[in-house]
């Protein structure tokens, strides 16, 4: 009788906890399509102050989506102004920490973009996750808004764990964006601790063109990820086109990762790249030496020095990989 009387208790105490949570999630519930009826009536200021009260957040910001971000995201430049002239804050954010801006850059709207911007929207905001404007600029590859980022003074190479545009461009196979923060100073050789460096990043997604184009403006061959090389990764990805140009450009096959493997240990055996790999084992030839060597020499501006030189059509290709 005694137990039963306890169990009795425990279960009325649930049911309570349990009304209290149904009628907490109710109230929030209410609260957000108050503050979204708000937003269309376009009573800002109620819908700011529900906002900070509620969602303890600070006038400005957005506890879930506003007009202004479907507009970005969309593309509807003419709705954008109409709300910027209304009033909206360019910079409000939803509960995410996401902008109008990273809408505008995710959908690949520069039109919207440069609007925001020329409005004050901030250009290195950063969301929950540290994904900022030019990260989804570089994601949905449109290298106009990484141009108009960078141009309204977007961070090309963010600091500390902030994720990295240049990684996310060759994530996506997005030569021209890459090429775009190359030219604004980032680091071709930048190593990222997930990741590795760009050429690393091109590899392991197995980007051809972005891994030639890499090696054509100096990235270093033989800096991967820690002990991992460029090469390693290729042939693990069994990339029998991107171990050959690794190789012409001068990887070393013997490098050693930290389980003291080389490229050859991690080809699938009897593969295409295994016979490759197998080809470049011997010494390399003299006129390989010395384009490898000379271009050392030239360094990263072995690109722009070459055709400087004048030297004869068929050397300067030699020199150029053409």
């Amino acid at each position: 009788m005694e137990g039963s009387s306890i169990l009795h208790s425990f279960t009325n105490i649930y049911f309570a906890i349990f009304a209290l949570f149904c009628f907490k999630l109710l109230i929030k519930i209410s609260l957000a399509l108050l503050t979204h009826f708000y937003i269309v009536k376009g009573n800002r200021k109620e819908a700011a102050r529900i906002a900070e009260e509620i969602y303890g957040i600070v006038p400005g910001s957005w506890a879930d989506r506003s007009p202004l971000h479907d507009a970005a995201f969309q593309g509807r430049l003419l709705s954008l102004k109409t709300l910027i002239a209304q009033g909206f804050n360019v910079n409000l954010v939803t509960t995410d920490r996401v902008s109008a801006l990273h809408e505008a850059c995710l959908g690949g709207h520069v039109a919207c973009a440069k609007v925001l911007l020329e409005h004050g929207a901030q250009v290195n905001a950063a969301t929950i996750d540290g994904i900022t404007p030019l990260l989804n600029a570089c994601s949905s590859g449109s290298a106009a808004c990484v141009s108009v980022l960078l141009h309204f003074g977007a961070r090309a190479q963010p600091g500390g764990h902030l994720p990295s545009p240049i990684h996310e461009a060759l994530k996506r196979g997005h030569r021209e964006c890459m090429e775009t923060l190359l030219a604004h100073g980032v680091d071709i050789d930048q190593e990222d601790q997930q990741h590795g460096t760009p050429l690393y990043m091109a590899c392991t997604y197995q980007r051809t063109d972005c891994v030639k184009r890499l090696l054509e403006l100096g990235a270093n061959v033989n800096v991967g990820k820690r002990s991992d090389t460029p090469l390693h990764e290729a042939a693990r990805k069994s990339s029998v086109e991107i171990v050959v140009l690794l190789t012409d450009y001068g990887a070393n096959p013997k490098c050693r990762n930290a389980d003291l493997k080389c490229a050859l240990d991690l080809a699938t055996p009897n593969s295409k790249v295994e016979q490759a790999l197998l080809l470049r084992e011997g010494p390399a030839s003299l006129a390989q030496l010395c384009r490898l060597c000379i271009r050392k020499q030239l360094g990263r501006s072995c690109l722009a020095t070459v055709p400087k030189l004048h030297l004869p059509e068929p050397l300067e290709s030699f020199l150029l990989y053409r």
